[in-house]
């Protein structure tokens, strides 16, 4: 009862703080994911147990990407700052050096980019329209994981990979489509700059991509064996925990816009 009562608390004041910092505010936006960023990328050395030197290269170059919102310089210094993370490795004279530099890379890419691309998505139009666009990348995703909750848990038989994630169904698959596709419908009601077939692309992508990033987050925590990446938010695990389904979606979501703007 205790772990419900936390779950429920923690989870409406975590969508809360999201919401009202994407809605409200570009700046708080940028500062919060930034923060995120950087918890991420600390949390996911530390399942990976890696020396404190790897983990320093990686703050550095995650939030330089983070920060550097696609500008030439910033990409120079990313590129230093990999290849200097590498030639470190050399002189560390760790037991896997390759392993080692491979989570630098890992931490970045999948974790800084896709968090910083959510900058990009608010700069690419109006923030009046784009802040909308980013909300539906949450709101997608927490209807997608609520459908295949709630479906799942009612008639969910067949598993779809139980070596990364025994509690996922094919099932609750279709439900959290279903959801998702409805947000869509409802933004495609109250913005009006994509059509509705556009929205349903929209809300159908980030499922698609937020159950693949959920499960590559699975599988990363059954390669180290918890249940959980870590203890940010009481009731919910870790920040990987809580932001896993955005890593694969947002560079999806913001390719597809690009493509909208090409089409257009």
């Amino acid at each position: 009862m205790n772990e419900f009562i936390n779950r429920t608390i923690f989870g409406a004041l975590y969508v809360a703080v999201v919401v009202c910092c994407v809605v409200f505010s570009q700046t708080a936006t940028l500062y919060l994911f930034l923060a995120v960023t950087i918890a991420a990328v600390l949390e996911f050395h530390k399942l990976m147990k890696s020396p404190t030197s790897t983990t320093l290269w990686s703050l550095s170059a995650a939030v330089i990407l983070y920060m550097g919102n696609g500008e030439l310089l910033f990409k120079v210094i990313l590129i230093l700052l990999l290849i200097g993370a590498l030639v470190a490795e050399v002189f560390r004279r760790g037991d896997a050096p390759i392993r080692d530099w491979s989570n630098v890379v890992f931490s970045v890419f999948m974790l800084a980019w896709p968090l910083s691309l959510m900058n990009q998505i608010l700069e690419m139009g109006e923030w009046s329209t784009t802040r909308y666009i980013l909300l539906a990348l949450f709101v997608c995703i927490w209807a997608n994981d609520s459908g295949a909750y709630c479906v799942g848990s009612l008639i969910g038989k067949h598993k779809m990979i139980p070596r990364v994630s025994p509690g996922k169904s094919w099932e609750g698959l279709v439900g959290g489509f279903i959801f998702s596709l409805i947000a869509g419908y409802i933004f495609s009601i109250f913005v009006k700059e994509y059509s509705l077939l556009q929205w349903l692309i929209i809300a159908f992508t980030i499922s698609v991509f937020g159950t693949f990033g959920d499960l590559v987050e699975s599988m990363i925590k059954r390669s180290v064996g918890v249940k959980d990446s870590g203890k940010f938010l009481p009731g919910h695990g870790g920040v990987l925990d809580r932001f896993d389904s955005i890593l694969l979606a947002t560079p999806v979501l913001w390719l597809l816009l690009q493509l909208f703007e090409i089409i257009q």
